[in-house]
């Protein structure tokens, strides 16, 4: 058979691909005689995928809870692989700086305008019954989440309001961990006695908490942004998409997340404690801990109401 122009192209480039990684050709060309065509199924591996709900009571609408908390999951592992390749370019133009956190914002607006599907989507007697047997785990304990935050900004807008005086650039990474705004809600401070929700956290995720804190010290969203060249910091669409990740994140996604848990904590048997215990008003509404990753784009004004009114 005479191999055409085309085949005989890629060919030749497969022959460079290879030898570049000291591979033979044909040891790969064989492969592909005996492999067999993809399935949408087996590429999305959507048996697996379906598979991991596990209910751990009959109540049918935990399934509801559990499969919304593990869409979250996916989109925060999307925001990651965003932030990934933006944090890890060198000299981001200030279109493809834009572009990323247009679709890191995204994610996080589908996130926002998702919580009707969990806040008018379970039967409230429902969630209150099978809300004790998730207890003490909260979503609280997403890991995902505090590597966004750790990702996004410089850690000092991370640390509790109490203790920014005397934590600065020079702290040790664990001791900025111990001071960061959430550790409000599982910690007693006048004690310094942590709640088994975030002692367990901890015990499983502080290695990784601190190797990311580190890796990202000089290379978050906002140092990255810092880097630029002043005329790229200017561009008025660079900008306005760094307020609005910035506002979606901290005060819309929040505030969300925040209606939705009052809509069942707050339910006709009373005020109560969330699963993992903890002060979650006081935790989660954002004009308490007041958590912005870019303050220095924000008015006085704005900074000063911020949380408020919404």
């Amino acid at each position: 058979m005479e191999i055409t122009s085309p085949i005989a192209e890629k060919l030749d480039e497969l022959e460079k691909k290879f030898s570049a990684i000291n591979q033979r050709t044909e040891t790969h060309l064989e492969g592909l005689l005996w492999a067999k065509p993809i399935t949408y199924w087996d590429y999305i591996q959507t048996d697996a995928l379906l598979n991991l709900q596990i209910q751990r009571t009959t109540l049918p609408d935990e399934m509801v809870f559990i499969m919304y908390h593990q869409i979250n999951e996916l989109l925060f592992k999307m925001i990651l692989w965003e932030i990934d390749q933006l944090c890890h370019t060198d000299v981001p133009t200030a279109e493809y700086f834009t572009e990323k956190l247009r679709r890191i914002s995204r994610y996080f607006d589908m996130l926002t305008t998702s919580f009707d599907i969990m806040g008018d989507g379970m039967e409230i007697e429902q969630y209150m019954k099978f809300r004790n047997t998730l207890t003490p785990a909260s979503g609280f304990q997403s890991a995902q989440y505090r590597l966004i935050e750790f990702a996004s900004t410089d850690l000092i807008n991370l640390i509790d309001y109490r203790y920014r005086h005397n934590i600065d650039r020079n702290t040790p990474y664990e001791h900025a961990l111990e001071h960061l705004y959430w550790q409000a809600a599982g910690k007693d401070y006048h004690t310094g006695e942590k709640s088994y929700l975030l002692a367990e956290f901890e015990r499983r995720y502080k290695g990784e908490f601190l190797r990311f804190m580190e890796e990202y010290n000089t290379i978050n969203i906002w140092r990255k942004f810092k880097q630029l060249p002043e005329d790229r910091q200017a561009n008025p669409e660079l900008v306005a998409a760094m307020r609005h990740y910035d506002y979606t994140v901290n005060v819309t996604w929040v505030m969300g997340h925040l209606n939705t848990a009052k809509k069942y904590i707050e339910s006709t048997s009373g005020p109560q404690e969330a699963t993992g215990g903890s002060d979650w008003k006081k935790y989660m509404h954002p004009k308490y801990q007041r958590r912005i990753f870019f303050p220095e784009l924000w008015s006085e004004e704005e900074l000063r109401t911020w949380g408020e009114n919404v």
